[in-house]
């Protein structure tokens, strides 16, 4: 391995490969001090507010002189607000689809909606705070033993969380619950729902059901503690409930499924300096694959695409969609400011320390998970997806709450690329994890999946890697547990996110 890597003729920087001693030879210059694995070298002298180039594209701006073979990073590079001009279409590249008739298969759950699932699973949501330990409680009721009668079931899942009151009754943070709430009640994943609430709270049961036309049936029922009369009739109640649910969905099997129903989570989330060289350049290239198959990706995380979104732009199937996409982007910059925060207060004291300057560098890799394809759709938080093909969501950069907006929005696989190493998985969709070097690879490999590591360390090709992963969609979808399954995650990270003002 080389010990560093140019990724583009006209940068000024370069990424060593290796922790460098002072005085290394680099790309023609000497390293003026120790520069950590992952980290940037100058590749030539950067004048006082001149660019810092990487992926050849402006990843900040010189806060000093910095010599050639110099260390650049948070001690010399500086962040300022983005002010692209944007170009709307102007980078689509065909798609060349593969035929209906030659499309891949998995084995998923047909649902009688006409959705698929990858999962099988009954859910137990609260619609408020104040029923989470209800929801956890009726949940809990099923453990191995109850559900070994029950083979084709994965499990009852309590997805609970800290608002659904002293909130708005409109408005955005009203309506991201609203959408979170629907998408989990219909999400292809699940064979049964009972919903639980208090019975008072603002982000009422019923409200829900007439906004989003969800009818109680033998698979949907809701219940609210108070009409139920307490806490221990109600778990009693939602027992029983459950109880009657799962002989109906253990009648459900695998059978085969084109591609086209899988809606998959592009994510990353610890990530390093290797995460836009590596991970997510193959995760990239699988998307592709995927929507070439007709299947679908979607891109989240709005604050990691800053910088950046006017790559994505280039790439809308029109201006509308573009706009929208600015859209967004503008109003973070609103909401950070109102908060009095900064966009580049991503990236994370981790991704710094694993060789991320500023959130324009962690943007350009961020979206290389997005592959080439066009951007067919843009979509609020928690909104089902309506297109096929590549598209966005917009979602906080925080991983829990991005997660559980692609899932509500229907995205039944997940994936996710760390290089610092995130443990995290999530229900009812499978979360594939992919690490972006073979050293935390090797370090974690019970949490990691799959080790995109190796396009440096082994030689493995972009393309090589990218099939890898697409050959992983596959198999998850057909039933393999991933690391995050085997190790129990995902009853703790349904974090539906809090917009507003809690009163």
């Amino acid at each position: 391995m080389n010990q560093f890597i140019r990724l583009d003729p006209t940068d000024n920087v370069v990424t060593v490969t290796s922790y460098l001693e002072m005085g290394t030879a680099v790309d023609g210059v000497v390293t003026k001090t120790v520069v950590p694995r992952g980290h940037k070298v100058a590749a030539q002298p950067i004048e006082v507010g001149e660019a810092v180039v990487k992926y050849a594209q402006l990843i900040g701006f010189a806060s000093q002189p910095i010599a050639a073979g110099e260390h650049v990073h948070t001690h010399n590079v500086e962040f300022r607000n983005t002010d692209h001009v944007y170009d709307f279409s102007t980078d689509l590249r065909a798609v060349k689809m593969v035929p209906e008739t030659a499309r891949d298969t998995f084995m998923g759950f047909k649902r009688s909606n006409g959705s698929v699932g990858t999962r099988n699973y009954i859910a137990v949501i609260s619609s408020v705070n104040c029923s989470a330990t209800a929801a956890r409680m009726i949940a809990d009721a099923f453990g191995p033993e109850q559900m070994a009668d029950y083979p084709n079931v994965d499990g009852v899942v309590a997805y609970v969380h800290g608002t659904g009151c002293g909130m708005a009754g409109s408005g955005d943070g009203f309506e991201a619950l609203q959408r979170v709430s629907w998408g989990y009640a219909k999400h292809a994943n699940h064979a049964g729902v009972l919903m639980v609430g208090l019975g008072c709270e603002m982000n009422q049961i019923d409200w829900l059901l007439e906004a989003f036309g969800l009818e109680r049936g033998p698979h949907f029922q809701t219940m609210n503690i108070q009409d139920v009369a307490g806490l221990r009739h109600t778990v009693e109640t939602g027992i029983a409930k459950v109880k009657a649910m799962l002989p109906e969905a253990n009648k459900a099997t695998r059978e085969p499924c084109p591609v086209s129903e899988l809606t998959v989570a592009l994510q990353c989330g610890g990530s390093d300096a290797w995460s836009g060289v590596t991970a997510n350049p193959a995760l990239g290239y699988a998307c592709d694959l995927l929507v070439a198959q007709g299947g679908t990706g979607v891109l989240a995380e709005t604050p990691e695409i800053y910088g950046a979104e006017h790559l994505l732009t280039r790439r809308t199937v029109d201006q509308k969609a573009g706009d929208k996409l600015i859209g967004l982007v503008k109003w973070w910059e609103d909401y950070t400011a109102r908060n009095h925060g900064s966009m580049d207060n991503n990236p994370s004291p981790g991704n710094k320390k694993g060789g991320l300057t500023t959130i324009l560098e962690k943007s350009l890799g961020a979206v290389a998970k997005g592959g080439t394809s066009p951007l067919t759709g843009v979509f609020k938080y928690g909104e089902p997806i309506t297109s096929k093909g590549f598209v966005f969501m917009d979602s906080p950069g925080y991983d829990p709450a991005s997660v559980t907006g692609q899932i509500a929005s229907g995205c039944n696989l997940v994936t996710f690329t760390t290089g610092r190493g995130s443990t995290f998985g999530c229900k009812p969709a499978p979360c594939i994890k992919i690490a972006t070097n073979t050293q935390m690879y090797d370090r974690m490999v019970e949490d990691m999946d799959v080790n995109a590591g190796t396009m440096l360390s082994a030689g493995i090709t972009l393309e090589e890697k990218g099939r890898e992963i697409y050959d992983m969609f596959l198999r998850v979808a057909s039933g393999e547990e991933t690391k995050s399954e085997q190790q129990g995650l995902g009853d703790f990270e349904f974090v539906p996110w809090q917009i507003g003002a809690t009163m």
